[in-house]
């Protein structure tokens, strides 16, 4: 960074060259674009990014050992050493933390605390207590959970554990649903997406989550468990309303399923918001419309940002469903939106905004689809 000008006053600096040591470790000789993709997120307001992107460039000139690397095989084996296969439970007079053994032990503990805050990457709850001096009286750490990390693939499914990682769902996401690509790296920055959740950004229920609405479009289903019972529900009706979800007091979400697509099965997932990297949307969009012959024979329409919670857009749906592939009736389908959806105006977007964004991106989809890419252009 010295040597090709582009270190910084001090703020920005350290998040640059960590993300590019992380960078480095993991690929010598980057190419831009992997280059860009690894500082999502760290903002440069001195230097500007040419000679940050220049460094990184030169980062494989300098060898690929470094002390760190090479003493990370022995701290892992030490590291490995402690495990013995028991709970960690470490309690004072005002808080309680607890590392559950296994999935079966997780469970057990949820029944014993069903007010615990569940603790995974800590990318969402972590700032609850860093930013806004949140007490968690009772917090249930499970990142070391092998069990929920496991990604599965059945005849006709593919089912990831809800500790799976963002990055570690992409590969066998993007392999089935290739729609997933660009909007999966919209999706926070390259470390968050290394430490965020599936399960965790499903269970926290937020309206403008980024994983629910493409999910929803592609008929995801979770399995959520309460001591030795699950039960299996579809995505959808996990959300009831804002804040609230149908998740019993000592309930955990432990699996999402996603179906193969069906072929003939036309998808999309869409992704707006006020900055390209690291920002929440102001709008997210799933879409999965089936055609035969010409004619619409199945549509579902999920967004995020719209409503209370990520929610499908029946009455839009209703309006593709026996219609033909066509402009025409994507538009007349944006034109039944508003009995779907009255969306509030904050410092994301106005109400205005967002529905005509939602219109406007049921006509990208059709041009998309039907091979006019020039017209993109034109919806905005």
């Amino acid at each position: 960074m010295v040597e090709h000008h582009g270190s910084q006053c001090g703020f920005c600096t350290p998040g640059f060259v960590m993300a590019l040591y992380a960078l480095w470790m993991e690929t010598p000789h980057p190419s831009e674009p992997q280059i860009e993709r690894a500082l999502q997120g760290n903002l440069c307001r001195c230097t500007g990014y040419a000679p940050i992107i220049r460094a990184a460039l030169s980062m494989g000139g300098h060898g690929t050992t470094d002390p760190l690397m090479n003493e990370r095989a022995q701290v892992q084996g030490r590291l490995a050493a402690w495990v013995d296969g028991a709970r960690v439970d470490v309690t004072n007079h005002q808080s309680c933390a607890i590392l559950p053994a296994s999935t079966d032990d997780l469970a057990d503990v949820l029944e014993q605390h069903p007010d615990a805050r569940i603790v995974a990457g800590a990318t969402d709850v972590g700032l609850w207590v860093t930013k806004f001096l949140r007490d968690l009286p009772v917090a249930v750490f499970i990142g070391h959970l092998d069990g929920l990390r496991a990604v599965t693939e059945t005849a006709d499914a593919l089912h990831f554990g809800a500790l799976v990682s963002y990055e570690d769902a992409r590969a066998p996401l993007v392999a089935h649903f290739p729609h997933m690509a660009r909007y999966w790296d919209r999706i926070a920055g390259w470390q968050v997406r290394s430490m965020g959740t599936l399960g965790g950004n499903i269970a926290n229920g937020s309206p403008i989550g980024d994983t629910p609405p493409p999910f929803i479009a592609l008929g995801a289903r979770l399995v959520l468990r309460k001591g030795a019972a699950r039960r299996e529900m579809p995505l959808e009706d996990f959300f009831l309303d804002y804040g609230k979800q149908d998740r019993a007091a000592g309930e955990f979400v432990e699996k999402i399923i996603l179906p193969k697509p069906v072929p003939g099965t036309l998808h999309a997932a869409y992704k707006l918001s006020k900055r390209r990297d690291e920002d929440i949307s102001a709008v997210a969009f799933g879409v999965a419309v089936t055609v035969a012959d010409g004619i619409i024979i199945n549509a579902r329409l999920a967004f995020g940002g719209m409503a209370a919670t990520p929610k499908r857009a029946t009455h839009a749906e209703a309006a593709l469903t026996g219609q033909p592939f066509s402009l025409e009736t994507m538009q007349t389908a944006a034109q039944a939106l508003p009995q779907d959806f009255t969306p509030l105006s904050d410092m994301r977007a106005s109400a205005d905004y967002r529905m005509r964004a939602a219109q406007n991106l049921l006509t990208r989809f059709w041009l998309e689809h039907a091979g006019q890419p020039a017209a993109l252009e034109d919806v905005t």
